[in-house]
């Protein structure tokens, strides 16, 4: 089996790395430096995360010349905020997070999410009524500005997240550089099966967030299910002696799915990483699989005469209104 995922630039991806969304500074950079000498290579980063600075100084202690690793050994991805889809704004935001991550280039930079809110430095644009100032930049202009980040040197690959299928064919449909990967919510509750297909059929790799249920986010819904506590894989973990996280970390990793679970605990971020020594058997996987039940954890909700609908539905490029 594998460690990696090989792009269809015929790079390789390894298929664990550390996610680093809600990674506090102060926590994160040792995180970072613990994940890579516990073998981790790749590392998953956005500028809007607030923490790349602090990231790059783990990087720069670990990366380079005379030092324990060389840059062209990790996987370092980042992503576009979404007050940056305008053409004119995506290479000075790249430029931004290299000079934080104090890197030369990227091995993979995505276009965080499909709409884009009003341009500036306000990360989330309001209204005096506290609802958000949107843009309706189209991610295709937006797709044609990474592609220069690539023919530049400044980024390796560039990819897609939380991309919905037809939006996925939207920009294939006018790429000269496709993209390499789609990022989005995936785990047994979300099991994905039509999007991975759509993915493997054109060529992408995709990368799962939020692989664990997301259980440290901020409000949650007090009656969502409890990955974790998931008793038909408590029952497998319990006959190959691992831990819940890390079936299902190996459920993803076995379907050829990349996967960043967030830690920032030495002991987690060792055993998320300790999966490839085992294999699930074929009706092991499918079991899994089978607790799919369409849950997003990841939307950002609002309430509206009381009742909570998500924030961004009203935009047209919303993904989630198709059924993948």
């Amino acid at each position: 089996m594998n460690d990696f995922a090989v792009l269809n630039t015929g790079r390789k991806m390894p298929l664990i790395g550390l996610g680093t969304w809600k990674s506090k500074p102060g926590q994160v950079k040792q995180a970072v430096i613990w994940a890579l000498k516990n073998g981790y290579r790749h590392i998953d980063c956005a500028s809007i995360y607030g923490n790349e600075v602090e990231i790059g100084d783990a990087l720069q202690e670990t990366l380079g010349p005379g030092k324990s690793l060389r840059r062209e050994d990790v996987f370092i991805t980042s992503k576009l905020w979404n007050t940056r889809h305008h053409p004119d704004d995506v290479e000075p935001s790249l430029l931004k997070t290299l000079k934080d991550l104090k890197l030369e280039y990227l091995d993979l930079y995505l276009i965080h999410w499909p709409y884009a809110f009003q341009r500036g430095d306000v990360e989330f644009p309001k209204k005096e009524d506290g609802t958000l100032l949107y843009d309706d930049t189209d991610y295709k202009e937006t797709w044609a500005a990474m592609e220069k980040l690539v023919e530049k040197g400044l980024v390796r690959s560039i990819g897609l997240s939380n991309f919905n299928s037809r939006q996925i064919d939207d920009v294939l449909s006018v790429a000269s550089i496709k993209p390499t990967v789609l990022q989005v919510e995936g785990h047994p509750y979300l099991a994905q099966v039509e999007l991975l297909a759509h993915c493997r059929d054109r060529g992408l790799v995709m990368t799962a967030y939020s692989p664990l249920g997301s259980a440290d986010r901020f409000r949650k819904d007090p009656e969502e299910p409890v990955l974790l506590q998931e008793p038909v894989i408590a029952a497998i973990a319990e006959k190959y002696k691992k831990s819940v996280a890390q079936i299902i970390l190996r459920w993803q990793t076995q379907r050829g799915v990349v996967t960043i679970p967030k830690s920032v605990t030495e002991s987690r971020i060792q055993e998320n990483i300790q999966i490839f020594d085992f294999k699930l058997e074929a009706d092991e996987m499918e079991r899994i699989t089978a607790l799919n039940r369409g849950w997003r954890y990841i939307v950002s909700m609002i309430e509206v005469d009381g009742k909570h609908v998500p924030r961004d539905a009203g935009h047209k490029f919303y993904p989630f209104h198709d059924p993948y």
